[in-house]
């Protein structure tokens, strides 16, 4: 190549001659993700082969849990935990804040308190100390206290893993109650909606409901019961690698050919304005 004369960036939009080409320059690792090692697979003929685009064809569903069983095919809870009880309590102090943080208190927190019977022996005030870099601490210390002596006075001692019971613990709504019935027990009785599935459902328009429950029940029409716990982990572990709220790494994701997303930063299909 002469000096001075640099091959021509794809533009953004994707909408450039030769854009399809762009693609196949990628590293061999990353098209063998995004097509199953061969040709681009026959999801995207069939997809433009309709008359209207539809985001949730069965055909699109399969390939994007395809590619996600590629990428992430042991994804489970980021929260460290060695009991059902462990595991409702991290994912109670995890509101409004990380996994990286929850998992820097849990491992002081249930030594000083090893089991529920421990914690029913608090107050709330008690507690607060020990959580208190999660943030709400207030709020996190007597719903814990609250589960605590709930379990110990009416399930005996153990965490409930039927929907209906677990439900009644202060501090539990149905995202919390789906991590521990999901990890745990191994019961897909729903799908777990943070801030993660909430975001990247919405851009890979399998739902244009903004409130949690809304988009549940959207994506439990759509992904298989036996996948709503691991598709939970999938999509919550490639939020925090590639679809990155701020800046998602498109260029680098092997799901870049069937996302529309309107607020990608880098793209070789059409964008979807009300995808975002």
């Amino acid at each position: 190549m002469p000096r001075g004369i640099t091959p021509r960036r794809p533009a953004r939009t994707g909408r450039q001659e030769g854009t399809g080409r762009a693609a196949g320059k990628r590293p061999a690792a990353l098209r063998a993700a995004r097509t199953g090692g061969g040709a681009r697979p026959s999801i995207e003929r069939v997809i433009r082969s309709k008359k209207a685009y539809n985001p949730i064809a069965p055909e699109r569903i399969h390939e994007i849990l395809n590619r996600l069983d590629s990428l992430y095919p042991d994804a489970t809870c980021a929260l460290h935990h060695k009991s059902a009880w462990e595991l409702l309590v991290a994912t109670i102090l995890s509101a409004q804040s990380t996994d990286v943080r929850v998992n820097m208190v849990t491992p002081e927190l249930f030594r000083k308190y090893p089991t529920v019977q421990d914690f029913a022996a608090l107050t709330p005030e008690q507690l607060q100390p020990d959580v208190r870099s999660t943030g709400f601490f207030r709020n996190k210390s007597k719903s814990v206290v609250g589960a605590a002596k709930k379990i110990v006075s009416e399930f005996g001692g153990q965490v409930p893993d039927q929907m209906e019971q677990i439900l009644t613990l202060p501090g539990v709504a149905r995202k919390t109650a789906n991590v521990v019935l999901g990890t745990w027990f191994h019961k897909n009785e729903g799908v777990v909606v943070d801030t993660h599935v909430h975001r990247i459902s919405r851009r890979l328009e399998l739902t244009r409901n903004d409130d949690p429950k809304k988009i549940e029940q959207d994506l439990m029409k759509i992904i298989p019961r036996d996948k709503w716990t691991l598709f939970s982990h999938q999509v919550i572990w490639h939020g925090r690698k590639l679809c990155i709220a701020r800046r998602p790494k498109c260029v680098d994701c092997p799901l870049e050919n069937i996302c529309h997303a309107a607020d990608k930063t880098w793209s070789t299909v059409e964008m979807q304005k009300n995808a975002k």
